[in-house]
């Protein structure tokens, strides 16, 4: 539990909740951190933080900076920065970003696609050149 304390305090202040028995259905855009608890169907568009709490449902397409998810989450999902799935999580759809965990207890039903990793650049398509050939010993 002291990760998880940890893990919300870097995270910086929740500028939004939709709590516990809350429903709502929509396009939800968003700066700062959200945490949805409830209930929430729908498109959820940021560059920031999603927390998806323990108990929430939500049925959406999900595109942000970054996603944190201990609840069930039915859709796709992309994400600019990471994708942490804590148990007791569910989640069935595809994910999309250059970092992803997924803790043990996690139901996971999709395919994940890590995009944007910063990759070693492969060889040029320009014929490799030959090394200069050795000179005889006189």
């Amino acid at each position: 539990m002291a990760a998880t304390a940890a893990r919300q305090q870097a995270l910086g202040e929740i500028t939004t909740l939709l709590g516990r028995g809350a429903s709502f259905e929509g396009k939800l855009t968003f700066e700062g951190t959200v945490r949805i608890d409830g209930r929430f169907r729908g498109e959820v568009f940021s560059d920031d933080t999603l927390v998806i709490g323990e108990g929430a449902i939500v049925e959406a397409e999900i595109d942000v900076g970054e996603i944190i998810i201990q609840g069930t989450v039915i859709g796709n999902v992309k994400a600019k920065r990471v994708i942490e799935i804590h148990a007791p999580g569910r989640v069935k759809g595809d994910l999309h970003t250059p970092t992803l965990q997924i803790d043990k207890g996690v139901m996971f039903e999709g395919r994940s696609f890590m995009e944007g990793v910063a990759v070693k650049p492969t060889a040029t398509t320009a014929p490799p050149t030959k090394p200069p050939a050795p000179t005889p010993l006189k």
